[in-house]
């Protein structure tokens, strides 16, 4: 019986591999020889996550004419990584990828690092902060006040609470765009509104539209659910959409779906102009693709002067095209799991009638204590905690960088909670594999792209700050360095650290 579990192609693997040549490895280094060269990018691909493990490697023949290189040159690569661990065989099943005993599974999307590993690790792979305390505390409480009614009936909503749907919809409303609590389905997360959608609207082998870069755990779901990615490049910096490659895209792709991120978007922290967001809705419209747009970065304009351009669903109010998610894991706190999806009524319909084969409603102490929140005031106050937060350690992080890595280029968004960083050059898969050795989880660029994409990019949030913040900048330069000397390919175990 065959090991793997799933096939990597010839092409698919070459693309990947292609964009890790050429890279900068600091003066004085030698060139590799072929086969290690190809050996390390299958390893880094793995460690990364990218490929996942037990996944079926093409026959040596086929990857040499993907790759343009010799058969002796693949059988070596795949030698070496069978004597590393990071491969298998079996003759008439195969080759498939391993990771050695001993090595923990690679992630495939940003979770956090588990509570007894942040002693010795700075984790800047997850973009959450904690929670706005006392507001968290206060929520709960007023939660549990009001739940003895609901505690009499069935506890299934799977709409949402009739009170939280009516609350969000009041919420939009007071902004300009009229809504009804039909219009309004609560979810566990934006992750559960988007997984919803997806399956609803773009079964498996549809095109869906992103940006690229875009958020990675997205782009992960979309790829388990079956969907084909089509991505649409961002403009530098912070420039955000462009308009005449996401017309051609949505014109000649057609695809079902298309997911942006128009405010504060993640990973970039660019925010769309008015313009940029009525000509995307026209655009849209037009060539009958849905457009989600996820609005869990909205409340998080971090300087005094931001002004907000009105929501995408303002150019839909009803909700046929656009299809807003929203969320209190950013604004709040990510340990609330509470999202939700704004559409026309007959779409909200669809969502929950196809929700009760999935995870049939939303819990209802965590709604009580969102609706507590909202109805008080105490949202508006928590949320302002955050910001203060997120500003401060944004501050902190760009002085510590620029202080200790002067090469590294990016622009500094004014609200959100990630900063996109191109690394002079470097790797940014190997950078994340030596951040592990030295005391610092960073997720590489390649995981918010499409087959491979921005390898010379991190992304990396506003989650610490002060010496912490200063602490991180120091390991980066020391994992950078560890890139520029080429010693990042390493199977050494991570040093111990105490932050």
């Amino acid at each position: 019986m065959a090991q793997w579990t799933s096939t990597v192609g010839a092409a698919q693997l070459a693309r990947q591999l292609r964009t890790q040549q050429d890279r900068p490895t600091g003066p004085g280094s030698r060139k590799q020889p072929a086969y290690r060269a190809l050996a390390d990018g299958v390893r880094l691909l793995v460690l990364e996550g990218r490929v996942p493990v037990a996944a079926r490697l093409p026959a040596e023949r086929e990857l040499a004419l993907a790759l343009s290189v010799s058969r002796t040159t693949v059988a070596a690569a795949y030698e070496a990584l069978r004597a590393e661990g990071f491969l298998e065989s079996r003759r008439g099943a195969g080759s498939w990828t391993a990771v050695p005993a001993g090595n923990p599974l690679p992630a495939r999307g940003l979770e956090p690092l588990p509570p007894e590993s942040l002693g010795s690790m700075i984790d800047l792979g997850c973009a959450s902060l904690p929670a706005p305390e006392p507001w968290l505390t206060r929520a709960v409480q007023g939660a549990l006040e009001e739940l003895p009614p609901y505690a009499h009936t069935h506890g299934d909503y799977p709409a949402g609470l009739p009170a939280l749907r009516q609350m969000i919809a009041a919420r939009y409303t007071e902004r300009g765009i009229a809504t009804m609590p039909e219009q309004i389905m609560v979810t566990t997360g934006a992750m559960g509104a988007i997984d919803a959608i997806c399956h609803l609207f773009a079964g498996r082998g549809e095109r869906i539209a992103v940006e690229s870069p875009s958020y990675a755990n997205i782009l992960q779901l979309m790829r388990e659910a079956g969907a084909r990615l089509v991505p649409v490049a961002m403009e530098e910096g912070l420039g955000g959409w462009d308009m005449n490659r996401w017309r051609q895209v949505l014109r000649d792709a057609a695809p079902r779906l298309a997911y942006v991120v128009a405010d504060f978007h993640n990973p970039t922290g660019a925010l769309a102009d008015e313009q940029q967001r009525r000509a995307l809705v026209d655009a849209a419209r037009s060539a009958g693709t849905v457009l989600v747009v996820d609005e869990t970065m909205h409340e998080l304009h971090l300087d005094a002067d931001v002004d907000m351009p009105r929501r995408v669903c303002a150019f839909d109010p009803a909700g046929s095209t656009v299809l807003t998610v929203g969320s209190a894991s950013k604004a709040f706190w990510a340990g609330m799991r509470i999202g939700w999806v704004r559409a026309a009524p007959d779409v909200i319909r669809s969502l929950v009638a196809a929700r009760a084969y999935a995870d049939m409603g939303t819990p209802v102490l965590e709604q009580l204590a969102i609706n507590w929140l909202m109805r008080t005031g105490g949202w508006e106050e928590a949320v302002e905690i955050r910001r203060g937060q997120a500003r401060e350690n944004r501050d902190d992080l760009v002085r510590a960088l620029r202080r200790e890595l002067p090469d590294w280029e990016f622009e500094v968004p004014r609200g959100g909670l990630t900063l996109w960083v191109r690394t002079g050059g470097l790797s940014g898969s190997r950078l994340a594999v030596a951040g592990e050795r030295v005391g610092v989880r960073v997720p590489s660029g390649p995981r918010f792209g499409v087959d491979g994409a921005f390898e010379g990019y991190v992304r990396l949030p506003f989650t610490v700050g002060g010496p912490v913040a200063d602490e991180a900048a120091l390991r980066l330069a020391a994992a950078a360095a560890l890139v520029g000397s080429g010693a990042s390919a390493g199977a050494e175990a991570p040093r111990t650290f105490v932050a």
